[in-house]
């Protein structure tokens, strides 16, 4: 397990899967125009948060989750995304199968569940 970020909220140290994990959950809950000096970083899922799930709002979640992780994560590439309700009311998971495309784990699959508020 090697090192190579800090929690964002202990300050501990993380591997590199809690880290690609944490920058995922990071870029897909930050809206895009919110981040001094970095305009363009985030994603549109936070605007969708209230939009009824549904069929077109789904595959809207989708483009955007693939849009943002292409543009803001280069350590993987993404190969599947499903959107499910969570157990709470409202509650909403975006599930993905990605690649590594870096280093030594280059070739190795994940998966990523980041979980979002919203979509009722």
């Amino acid at each position: 397990m090697k090192s190579i970020g800090m929690n964002a909220k202990t300050g501990r140290k993380i591997t590199d899967i809690e880290h690609i994990w944490q920058s995922c959950r990071d870029i897909l809950t930050t809206l895009i125009g919110t981040r001094i000096e970095r305009r363009d970083y985030g994603s549109l899922l936070p605007e969708m948060i209230d939009h009824p799930h549904n069929a077109p709002n789904n595959l809207r979640l989708i483009a955007a989750t693939v849009s943002a992780l292409a543009k803001w994560e280069p350590r993987i590439a993404i190969r599947q995304v499903n959107v499910t309700l969570g157990a709470e009311n409202g509650a909403t998971n975006i599930d993905m199968h990605a690649v590594r495309i870096d280093g030594p784990q280059a070739g190795n699959s994940l998966s990523i569940n980041i979980p979002i508020g919203g979509l009722r």
